[in-house]
Formats: C-alpha cells, structure tokens, sequence
C-alpha cells in the first residue's frame, strides 16, 4: 500500500500541476516530493506525470493511479472520523459540488442548522457547471453532489429527488404579493428579473407566456443571487423556485407566490453520491440535513 505521506503528495502535484506549488502548499521541500514520485515511477516502470515547460500534467498512467489515491485518502478520512464518532468526538470533512442557485438558496440554512449541532465537522462547498459537478463527484473531490437535471450516469446513484414548483419572488410590499397564486399574465405588467438563455429555467418560462402575449424582461441573468437582489426591490418580479429563496423569506426581504401556470412544470434537484461508495459517517449526516431542508421545500399536491 502507498504511504499516506506520498498519496499527499501525489495528490496536492495533481491538483496543482506544479511539484513547487505542491511543496508551498504542503509546506515541505520540493525535492522531497520529486524524490517519492521518481521513486514511485521507478518502481512502476512508467511515469506518473508528463514534464511540461510549464508545469506538471498526469500521463494516462497517472489518471489511473490518482483516482486510486483520491479513494484511499477518502477512505482514510472516513476511517478517522468513525474512529473520532466511537470517542464521541465526530468530526471529518464533507464536500459538496453544486450550482450557484442552490448554494445561494437552501444551502446557507442546512449548513447553519448543521454545524449548530456538529461543530467539529468542516463542510466545503464547490459552485460548478453541471458538467464539473459530475467531474467533481466522479474523481471523489466531492462526496456529495447537488443540482437540477444532471445528465444520467450509472456510476452516480441518486439518494433522494425533490420536486420544486416556479414561483414569483417579490417584495413583501409588492402589489401582487399575498395572493394563494398568481398567473404569469398578471406578472407581465410588472418589470420582470428572468434567467437568461444560458439556463434551462428560461426555456421553462417562455413556455408559461400565455399565446399571442408579449414576454419583455428588464433584466436578464444567469445570475440567481442577482434576481433575488433586484426582486427585492418593488415592483420588479423574478421567478425561481422556492428552495432558491428560502433565506430571504426567513429574513422577511423576499415572498414566494406560485405560479398557477407552472402546476405541470416543476424542476427536479437530486442529491448524489458515487454508486459503488458508501457514505461516511459525517457526510451521511449531512446529506440526511439536506433531505430533510429540501422536503420541505418540495412540491406537495
């Protein structure tokens, strides 16, 4: 079995692609690191990274082999932090790979509640492309992943769907505010914040404009956490789900309305792990504190 000292080593080269940078971060000497890794290509008989001008890259050997290192490392984490729970003092790391709405959203709340009662537990989270939240997952930079619509893959397994209903946001104060529903034809009287065509959420809403009716936003964004800021100020309206805004509601700056229009149109957020690992110990608790926040938040018929 490699040392846990040069799967470090391996693993800080990889993600920085530079021996240099890798001894700076690690705080060690560069050529204690070159050493083990020519050791190590020596005693495979193949090397481990291409020497480029400008840096490191892993050869297709390399790729394999880190994979393995990133696995054992995870391992070697989850092995401590069930030795720490059998002491009573659980404690560990939990990465998460998402996209901005739901780090912006729901997220703040699940991780506050959590860390209230599992302090000694350090929980990263990682803002990604769809394609880089799988990346993320896959390669075990992350132990969860959170998003809408990713792509199937057999070697992610989903732990718990949430079905999410669009909805209005507004200010507390704006005049279409307290209504059970409302309508996208009455929304189209108001200045509207909507999701650009970059995201799936502004297919979803051209389809809810009503036939023969004019859509013309003010605003347009890929930007979650710029909607939410400008639907705060009345009479402007954005539309996003309810788990997107549920910090704001907390805090009294945001309203949600549903929209009437969307009852047939909801977007599904899956929780994910790798299919052929298990959770540990602190990332099984928080996704636990995931699934509980998010069903709260989910559509109820």
């Amino acid at each position: 079995m490699l040392h846990h000292r040069l799967l470090a080593y391996l693993d800080e080269v990889a993600r920085s692609g530079s021996i240099r940078r890798a001894a700076t971060r690690l705080n060690v000497a560069s050529s204690a690191i070159n050493r083990q890794i020519l050791a190590l290509e020596a005693e495979m008989g193949t090397p481990l990274f291409e020497r480029l001008p400008r840096g490191l890259r892993l050869t297709a050997t390399g790729e394999v082999l880190i994979r393995h290192v990133r696995d054992t490392l995870k391992e070697h984490e989850r092995v401590m932090a069930r030795v720490a729970a059998l002491r009573g003092l659980t404690r560990g790391e939990v990465t998460i790979a998402t996209m901005a709405s739901l780090a912006a959203g729901v997220l703040p709340g699940v991780i506050r509640e959590f860390r209230a009662t599992n302090p000694r537990i350090v929980v990263k989270v990682q803002v990604l492309p769809a394609d880089g939240i799988v990346d993320a997952l896959l390669s075990g930079e992350a132990d969860l992943a959170l998003a809408y619509r990713l792509p199937p893959n057999p070697r992610m397994r989903c732990i718990a769907a949430f079905e999410h209903r669009l909805g209005a946001v507004m200010a507390p104060e704006h005049p279409l505010n307290g209504r059970y529903q409302v309508r996208m034809a009455d929304c189209l009287e108001y200045p509207l914040v909507v999701a650009d065509h970059s995201m799936t959420l502004r297919e979803v809403l051209e389809l809810l404009v009503p036939q023969g009716e004019h859509f013309a936003p003010v605003v347009e964004t890929n930007s979650i956490e710029l909607m939410k800021r400008l639907a705060q100020v009345p009479p402007h309206i954005a539309f996003v789900n309810l788990s997107d805004v549920s910090e704001e509601i907390r805090r009294g700056v945001l309203s949600f309305t549903p929209l009437s229009d969307a009852r047939a149109v909801t977007q599904t957020a899956c929780l994910m792990q790798r299919a052929r690992s298990a959770l540990d110990g602190p990332a099984h608790l928080v996704a636990s504190r995931i699934e509980a926040a998010f069903e709260t938040h989910s559509v109820i018929d």
